[in-house]
């Protein structure tokens, strides 16, 4: 019998939504059905609920530690984090701050992802030279990882003012916020995360993933030259669950096409075609179709990597709230318990 234990999320980043005659709703409706959505996994039972950040008028979440506080007050058990918090243009200090009181508002529940972000928007919206790209973030997550260990800290560098001896309100009940580091795959950002003894996050959005094993080899062999006990690595992928492929193929497309033909446009990738959409369906890293399918792949894609952990990003694009809340039922009650079964007796390597 397999003795790992593997968890489940779900990831948005509030994608704009539809309404179920095609109509666009507001992002104010949009951010209440997050909610909403955030409810129903709570109910299901998984394990955790994160919140990305944008700053861009095709998705409605630039606040997610507010929408996390909101999600509290509403949740009983599952784990609420970011996914990620762009902190190169954020400050650690109030990063804390938020995510002690989301803490205490959930009864521990609050967990970070921190990372560099997939948009640039910020550095202009807050006053920040992307030419500082790197330091911004690598002084950051080094400041972060000295507030959550909840002492008073001392702290110099270049990208903010100095700490002497500071300590940080309010603290939290356990001592300690979960943090984990948000990487697309760079063996740096690999590095980087196991220097600071950080869980890595995968964000595997295109290609087989098992292309990203030799990061993960990467990552144990560092945490063992470092002298860091075994950390879990997570995966991030996008995807829709219906009832037969056929279906969740056809309901996810058109939104698929708008989201990633826009994003497409703006970084001059080549036109997205239905045989690009499909590719990535059968072959990559886009977990479409029925229970059993999405299952398998899920199944595949932890094995491949050596990971524990997988979250889910169910909206991708305008798809209406009730498709959503659908892909998230399949994925809770049938997806879930069919990769644990795939899983149990089957050898996953984590280092």
């Amino acid at each position: 019998m397999n003795s790992l234990s593997f968890e489940f999320g779900l990831d948005t980043f509030g994608d704009m939504q539809l309404d179920d005659t095609g109509v666009p709703i507001s992002a104010a409706a949009t951010i209440r059905n997050v909610v909403a959505e955030a409810v129903l996994a709570d109910e299901l039972g998984l394990h955790h609920f994160n919140v990305g950040e944008h700053h861009r008028d095709d998705y409605a979440i630039t606040a997610p530690d507010t929408i996390l506080a909101g999600i509290a007050t509403v949740t009983k058990s599952i784990g609420l984090g970011t996914g990620v918090t762009v902190l190169s243009s954020d400050d650690p200090v109030r990063v804390f701050q938020r995510f002690s009181t989301i803490d205490a508002l959930s009864h521990g529940r609050a967990e970070i992802t921190a990372g560099r972000g997939s948009f640039i928007e910020s550095f202009p919206l807050f006053g920040y030279e992307l030419s500082d790209y790197a330091v911004l973030f690598e002084e950051k997550l080094e400041l972060l990882v000295e507030i959550l260990k909840e002492h008073p800290v001392t702290w110099s560098g270049t990208t903010r003012a100095g700490l002497s001896n500071q300590s940080i309100y309010p603290k939290t009940e356990s001592g300690r916020i979960p943090l984990r580091v948000g990487v697309g795959g760079t063996p740096e950002s690999v590095m980087r995360a196991a220097r600071l003894g950080l869980p890595l996050a995968l964000a595997i959005i295109g290609g087989d993933p098992a292309r990203f094993r030799p990061f993960a080899e990467l990552y144990f062999r560092a945490l063992e030259e470092f002298g860091t006990p075994q950390l879990p690595i997570s995966i991030h992928s996008p995807g829709h669950i219906s009832e037969t492929d056929e279906q969740a193929i056809e309901e996810l497309w058109p939104h698929y096409l708008t989201a990633f033909g826009r994003i497409g446009r703006e970084r001059g990738w080549g036109a997205m075609t239905f045989d690009h959409y499909m590719n990535e369906v059968k072959h990559g890293s886009l977990y479409v179709g029925s229970a059993e399918t999405v299952a398998k792949k899920i199944a595949y894609a932890l094995e491949s990597v050596g990971a524990v952990r997988f979250d889910f990003k169910y909206a991708n694009g305008p798809m209406p709230h009730s498709k959503l809340m659908k892909s998230i039922e399949l994925y809770a009650t049938k997806v879930v318990p069919m990769v644990n079964e795939i899983l149990t007796d089957s050898k996953v390597s984590i280092g």
